[in-house]
């Protein structure tokens, strides 16, 4: 590969990150001039999560024909990326000598992405409908993979109360993983998808995923950055930099190759989710370094996605994003 070729690939790169993070940089700036207030914020927040997303996410799922397996293997090395990320990361807590009340704030940072809106956007942003697609069953997975680890793990250091059993059933309740199981099912009944659900899954993305992009932005609390100590920044350096290169390198082991690969990157390869800033607060614990995290992998990200992204390209192992 030539230096142009490197060029125009990192431009390509910079194509599918600059765009999903200049919505937050947006969402920032509005709240800071006080054109989103958090009332508002919060009020666009709700619409979008419990009825924009999950048309989108069922739209996609409906669109997938799923008697071609092949994104088995992508799924599989998402959930056991997940699982080692999670281990691996309280064993290197446990060895730092972490407090225990601050280690499964950590562990939740290091494997819990912003794979449902942030990682959505992005895989989107570089493979379109099949990205889409692809997303969409990785969110329905990771996603209640994500919230059940979060609740043992925090459990476990906060002594929170949230049973497994209640944590299952707030699953189950989840806008985003009902809008992919109807459009699972829908797709499975042997019933005709309308041609128009395609194009909506793309068209609503268009709509509704900048719009959560801006409120991730309006609602960031850059101040609290001042207070950041040495374990906000271990745990950012877990989510951006670890957790994804154990995920590829299981996922190639596992022979994920071309857009499953690129969009499980993408995905586990996210800032921190806000999710986990709430699970904390309402367990009692350290918001303030919950928040840290949040933010500071959000700034980050598009540095290491991009890189990220780059390199894996430049071997040709995600095909090819944007094209």
């Amino acid at each position: 590969m030539t230096l142009a070729d490197a060029a125009a690939l990192l431009f390509t790169c910079l194509l599918v990150s600059l765009p999903t993070f200049g919505w937050v940089v947006a969402g920032a700036a509005l709240a800071r001039i006080g054109w989103l207030p958090l009332s508002l914020n919060d009020r666009i927040s709700r619409i979008s999560f419990n009825f924009g997303l999950p048309l989108m996410l069922f739209a996609g799922a409906a669109s997938v024909d799923y008697s071609n397996l092949r994104s088995a293997k992508f799924l599989l090395a998402g959930v056991l990326a997940t699982l080692a990320v999670t281990v691996a990361s309280w064993v290197y807590s446990a060895w730092r000598g972490h407090p225990l009340a601050e280690r499964g704030i950590f562990v939740q940072g290091a494997f819990r992405s912003n794979l449902a809106i942030m990682g959505l956007a992005l895989c989107i942003a570089a493979y379109g409908e099949k990205g889409a697609q692809l997303g969409a069953l990785a969110v329905a997975v990771m996603t209640s993979l994500y919230n059940v680890l979060a609740v043992l793990v925090l459990n476990r250091t906060l002594g929170g109360n949230s049973s497994l059993l209640a944590t299952l059933w707030g699953v189950l309740r989840n806008p985003l993983l009902i809008g992919i199981a109807a459009g699972v099912l829908l797709s499975l009944s042997g019933l005709p998808v309308p041609d128009i659900v395609e194009p909506a899954s793309l068209w609503l993305g268009t709509f509704f995923l900048p719009l959560m992009l801006v409120c991730i932005g309006g609602a960031m609390k850059l101040s609290e950055l001042r207070v950041s100590g040495p374990l906000a920044w271990e745990a950012t350096g877990w989510r951006l930099v670890i957790a994804p290169l154990l995920s590829v390198l299981l996922a190639l082991a596992l022979g994920v190759r071309d857009e499953p690969l690129g969009v499980l990157f993408l995905l586990v390869a996210s800032p921190a989710a806000a999710a986990s800033y709430i699970m904390v607060v309402a367990a009692r614990g350290n918001g303030v370094l919950a928040a840290n995290i949040v933010v500071l992998t959000t700034l980050l990200s598009v540095i290491t996605l991009t890189w990220g992204l780059f390199v894996l390209s430049m071997f040709s192992l995600v095909g090819y994003p944007g094209g």
